[in-house]
C-alpha cells in the first residue's frame, strides 16, 4: 500500500508551494488506493503558532484534501523520540558529545584560517574517559567517513553524496534533549509507515542524512520525489508579490478551490495537452514519475483564466454558496439562477461575480464621471424623460416597450441605451439593459431612471 504524507511546520501560513506539495501527495496516495497523512512538525516550540496549525487544518478544509487518520503533532511524541536517541546511543551508533560552543566555534574559525571546510572534528566520537565538567552534551550519529549515499529519486533520478560531504557527525538531539528536524522526521516517516516521500527539492541535502537515520534505527528507507521549486515569471525564487500567499488569501480573492488545485496540479506536472483537470481525473493520471525535474512558472494569467473557466461551470447554487463569504445572499432572490446565468461567463473570480450582482440588484449610489461625461447629451436626456412617460404607460416586456419606442420617435437603441445603463447600473458597462431590467423589474427600472434624469439636471449637461 502506497502511504504519503504532508508534514507542513505550523511557524507561518500554508503557501501554494506548500499546497502543491500536499496535492500531488493526496493524488499518489489515493490512485494508489493507499493513505494520506497529515503531520504537523510543531517541534520548535518557541516559533510554533497555534493559528498556523489552525490555517493548515482550515486550508485542507477548504481544497476537500481531506487526510487519513488523525493528526500526528511531533509536539506530542517527544518521549518516543528520547526513546529512539537512547536505542543509537545503547548500540553505539550515536554518542554524546560534550564539546562546547565556544570551543565548536574556535575549531571551525581556525578551519576557516586553513581554508579548510568547517565541519565538527569527531573529538568524542569514540571518547571513554571522564565528561568536562559543566557541558550539556548534544548526540551525535556516527555518520560514515568514507563511501558514498547513493539512492534513486524519483524525480531527478540517480543521485549521490560523498560521505566526508555530509557534514560530519550530525546531531541528532540537542543539549537540552530536544530531537532535531532530520532525526524527528525519520523516526515519524518509519513508524506511520510511509513509502514515499514527495516534498520540495530544497530538502534534498537532507535526504543522504536521512538515509543514515534510517539505516542506523534499521529502518526500510522510503522512495524519495524531490520536486523543484516554483519559480516567479522572472525565473526567480517565488515572493508574496507574485503569489507564494496565504492559501486562503486565494479564497478571499474569489478562487474557486477546485481552480487553484488544478493550476497547482499542472505547475511541473502534465498529461498530454490537456488543461483542465476535475480533482477525479487528478487522481486517474498523476505520477509522480512524470513531474518535469526543471522548475515551473507561476503564470497569473493562467490561474485567472482556470477560474473563469469553472465559474463558468459551476452551477448556480454553488456560484451563490461562494458568494456568501463576501456578504452576498441570494437563497431568497426569485432571480437567483436568471442572474447566474446572466453573469457567470463575465467574472473570473468570485468577487468581480459578486460585484457585478450587486451593481445590478442594488441601485447605484453614485454614477461613473466619464461614463456620464461621454454618453450623456441633452438630447439624450430628452429621450430618456419621454421612455419613462412611455414604459409608464405600457403593459409589455422592457425588450418590445424599447423596439416600440425607438420606432415611434425614430431613433436606434444606441441612442439611449448607455444613458439606460448608466442609469440602472452606475457603470457604462454590464449585461444586456433588457436583462438587467428584466431582473430588477418595472418599479425599479423607474425610480432608476428618474434618479438619474434628477441627478443631470442638477448637475448640468456638459454636450449638447
Amino acid at each position: 500500500m502506497i502511504i504519503t504524507r504532508f508534514a507542513p511546520s505550523p511557524t507561518g501560513y500554508l503557501h501554494i508551494g506548500g499546497l502543491r506539495t500536499a496535492l500531488y501527495n493526496y493524488l499518489w496516495a489515493k490512485r494508489n488506493g493507499g493513505k494520506f497523512l497529515l503531520r504537523i512538525e510543531d517541534t520548535d516550540l518557541k516559533r510554533n503558532s497555534l493559528e498556523a496549525a489552525q490555517a493548515i487544518e482550515e486550508a485542507f478544509k477548504w481544497t476537500g484534501l481531506s487526510y487519513d487518520k488523525e493528526i500526528i503533532y511531533q509536539s506530542q511524541r517527544f518521549d518516543l523520540y528520547k526513546e529512539y536517541v537512547q536505542k543509537l546511543l545503547k548500540e553505539k551508533k550515536a554518542y554524546y558529545c560534550y564539546m562546547s560552543k565556544e570551543e565548536l566555534d574556535a575549531l571551525r574559525e581556525s578551519q576557516i584560517a586553513k581554508k579548510e571546510r568547517p565541519r565538527y572534528n569527531g573529538k568524542y566520537r569514540d571518547f571513554e574517559g571522564i565528561p568536562p565538567l559543566g557541558v550539556e552534551p548534544v548526540v551525535r550519529i556516527k555518520a560514515p567517513l568514507s563511501g558514498e549515499i547513493i539512492f534513486e529519486d524519483g524525480v531527478k533520478g540517480k543521485i549521490s553524496f560523498k560521505a566526508e560531504d555530509i557534514l560530519d557527525d550530525f546531531i541528532i538531539a540537542r543539549s537540552d534533549g530536544t530531537p532535531t528536524y532530520n532525526f524527528t522526521v525519520v523516526v515519524d516517516d518509519a513508524l506511520m509507515g510511509i513509502t514515499d516521500v514527495i516534498r520540495g527539492d530544497d530538502h534534498l541535502s537532507n535526504t543522504p542524512k536521512q538515509i543514515i537515520l534510517y539505516e542506523a534505527l534499521g529502518f526500510k528507507i522510503p522512495k524519495f520525489f524531490h520536486v523543484p521549486m516554483i519559480n516567479n515569471p522572472q525565473g526567480k525564487k517565488l515572493s508574496k508579490r507574485d503569489g507564494a500567499m496565504d492559501v486562503m488569501e486565494y479564497k478571499n480573492m474569489g478562487y474557486l478551490s477546485e481552480a487553484l488545485l488544478n493550476f497547482l496540479v499542472r505547475l511541473g506536472w502534465s498529461h498530454g495537452d490537456q488543461e483542465i483537470f476535475s480533482l477525479k481525473e487528478m487522481i486517474e493520471f498523476f505520477d509522480p514519475h512524470d513531474i518535469n525535474a526543471s522548475a515551473s512558472s507561476y503564470n497569473q494569467q493562467k490561474l485567472e483564466w482556470l477560474n473563469a473557466c469553472y465559474i463558468k461551470n459551476a452551477p448556480s447554487q454553488r456560484l451563490w454558496s461562494e458568494a456568501l463569504n463576501f456578504g452576498l445572499d441570494m437563497r431568497e432572490n426569485k432571480n437567483a439562477d436568471f442572474l447566474a446565468d446572466m453573469l457567470r461567463e463575465r467574472a473570473k473570480t468570485v468577487v468581480q461575480f459578486v460585484h457585478m450582482t450587486k451593481t445590478i440588484i442594488d441601485e447605484p449610489l453614485s454614477y461613473d464621471e466619464q461614463a456620464v461625461k461621454k454618453f450623456v447629451t441633452v438630447l439624450g436626456v430628452e429621450y430618456l424623460k419621454n421612455y419613462v412617460v412611455f414604459l409608464k404607460e405600457y403593459n409589455g416586456g422592457f425588450e418590445d416597450a424599447a423596439n416600440e419606442f425607438l420606432e415611434k420617435n425614430g431613433i436606434k437603441l444606441k441612442d439611449i441605451a448607455q444613458l439606460i445603463r448608466i442609469a440602472l447600473t452606475g457603470s457604462s458597462v454590464s449585461p444586456s439593459i433588457f436583462e438587467v431590467m428584466d431582473v430588477i423589474g418595472l418599479k425599479a427600472v423607474l425610480t432608476r431612471l428618474e434618479n438619474f434624469i434628477y441627478f443631470i439636471e442638477k448637475k448640468g449637461i456638459e454636450n449638447e
